[in-house]
């Protein structure tokens, strides 16, 4: 049950699991065994250009260019989600990335969604704890089309009539997540999990916050949060970058500056333990979680690597030991890095009655990754394998943009796939210890939801 930053609308965003023939082939990028393969890489690799530029208004905008990609991306990443909520307005951030699409003062709800078809745009939002997201890639032809429709999703109208309507559609979702064993768990596990923090705060907010909530409490939120200089603007692939420019500052250039920012304080969760009988259900859904590095720490690699070995879907020590051999359904762990704060979240999956015997296995096996860390041979596989997610990713512009956005969110930066490749290899067993000894894996929080009554 891997999660990235827990988007809504799409949730898993990119395809994490790659055959084995992918593995190959990043391995020998990285460790320069073939060096026609490797010499077309750095190749294509130099002929993307970063540029960044920020508006007076405080619109960031960054891009990184490939003149041989076939297509391009762009996004904006509105730095609001769920944490910057209040309790009276729980939810407003995800109801408000569904009422950017029902249109602006020019263009209504279908405008949208047939202006978007014409151009053939591979379109969508999400929401997360901390960012909404809103991306298109498109044939690099249609990016000033695209941009006029996406720069109008910034700035919807907000019609009374169209919130109403919209706020059954929401009610409808919360229902329909509710009754995802797998959603629930992971939403009551946050709640617990960042108790008293604004990471517990639920992304869908309740039943009761979205039947409470005025379109007047939206429009104030969005006059905060969706100001110029709380959004970066990225882009992708086959684009001039002038003329790019020129673009957003004719559509963005009046945006006012808002509210940018939120405050930051670490989590400190303390243990508890949290079952929740549900008569009805097959199987038992459990999850466990405990801290782990924030976004911006120097040892979020050696986390997804840790993850990787111990936890991936296909491949983990978690997957050999339990899915298997036919213990449990689902047993994985991922590594979720948020602003200030971070979180494994261990996910299992059984039958009922082997519910104890599995989390002793678990139990079990962190024990012993944190006491005696990985092999040689577990590192070197699960540095391939989280390589060949970086490189296969970045294959398309819409890949790249994902990256490139977060980067830049987080950590203020530009890092390009040979900055993480290298940083991907240069890991050793001692920033695997380093990192265990700071954040060992744990079961600070645990979070039951099934036919198991404690």
């Amino acid at each position: 049950m891997s999660r990235n930053h827990a988007f809504i609308e799409i949730w898993g965003t990119l395809p994490e699991v790659f055959p084995n023939l992918a593995e190959s082939l990043s391995k020998a990028l990285i460790s320069c065994q073939s060096l026609v393969f490797t010499h077309g890489i750095e190749l294509n690799l130099n002929l993307m250009k970063f540029h960044s530029k920020t508006l007076p208004n405080g619109l960031q905008i960054i891009a990184e260019i490939n003149p041989d990609a076939q297509s391009a991306a762009v996004g904006f990443l509105v730095k609001t989600g769920a944490r910057d909520e209040q309790i009276a307005d729980s939810g407003v951030s995800h109801f408000l990335e569904h009422m950017a699409f029902k249109g602006d003062s020019q263009y209504s709800a279908e405008d949208v969604n047939r202006i978007f078809d014409e151009v053939g745009a591979s379109y969508n939002a999400s929401t997360s704890e901390e960012l909404t997201f809103y991306y298109a890639a498109i044939l690099p032809e249609y990016l000033d089309r695209t941009f006029d429709l996406l720069a109008r999703l910034m700035r919807p109208s907000l019609r009374e009539d169209d919130f109403d309507m919209e706020k059954q559609v929401i009610l409808e979702e919360i229902g329909m997540y509710e009754d995802l064993p797998g959603f629930a768990v992971y939403d009551q596990s946050m709640s617990s999990h960042f108790s008293g923090h604004p990471l517990g705060q639920s992304i869908l907010g309740s039943s009761e916050s979205i039947t409470n909530l005025t379109v007047e409490q939206m429009r104030n939120y969005h006059e905060q949060r969706y100001g110029a200089a709380n959004l970066i603007l990225a882009a992708t692939g086959n684009l001039d970058w002038t003329q790019f420019t020129s673009l957003v500052d004719q559509y963005c250039r009046d945006w006012q500056p808002g509210t940018p920012g939120r405050t930051v304080v670490e989590a400190k969760p303390e243990t508890q333990v949290q079952w929740i009988p549900k008569p009805g259900m097959n199987q038992e859904h459990v999850m466990q979680m405990s801290p782990a590095p924030p976004a911006d720490s120097s040892l979020r690699f050696a986390a997804e690597i840790i993850s990787t070995i111990v936890g991936d879907e296909s491949s983990g020590r978690l997957y050999w030991d339990l899915v298997e051999t036919g213990l449990a359904e689902t047993a994985e762990l991922s590594y979720n890095d948020y602003d200030g704060s971070g979180a494994w979240a261990i996910y299992l999956c059984c039958e009922p009655d082997q519910t104890r015997s599995n989390l002793d296995r678990i139990l079990q096996t962190i024990t012993d990754i944190n006491e005696h860390g990985p092999t040689p041979d577990e590192l070197e596989q699960a540095r391939n394998k989280v390589a060949s997610r970086i490189v296969l990713s970045s294959e398309r512009p819409m890949g790249r943009l994902v990256s490139l956005g977060g980067n830049w969110l987080y950590r203020g930066e530009y890092r390009s796939v040979k900055d993480d490749l290298k940083d991907i290899q240069d890991l050793t067993l001692d920033d695997i210890r380093k990192l265990l000894n700071q954040y060992p894996i744990g079961q600070v929080t645990t979070v039951g939801l099934g036919p198991v009554e404690n």
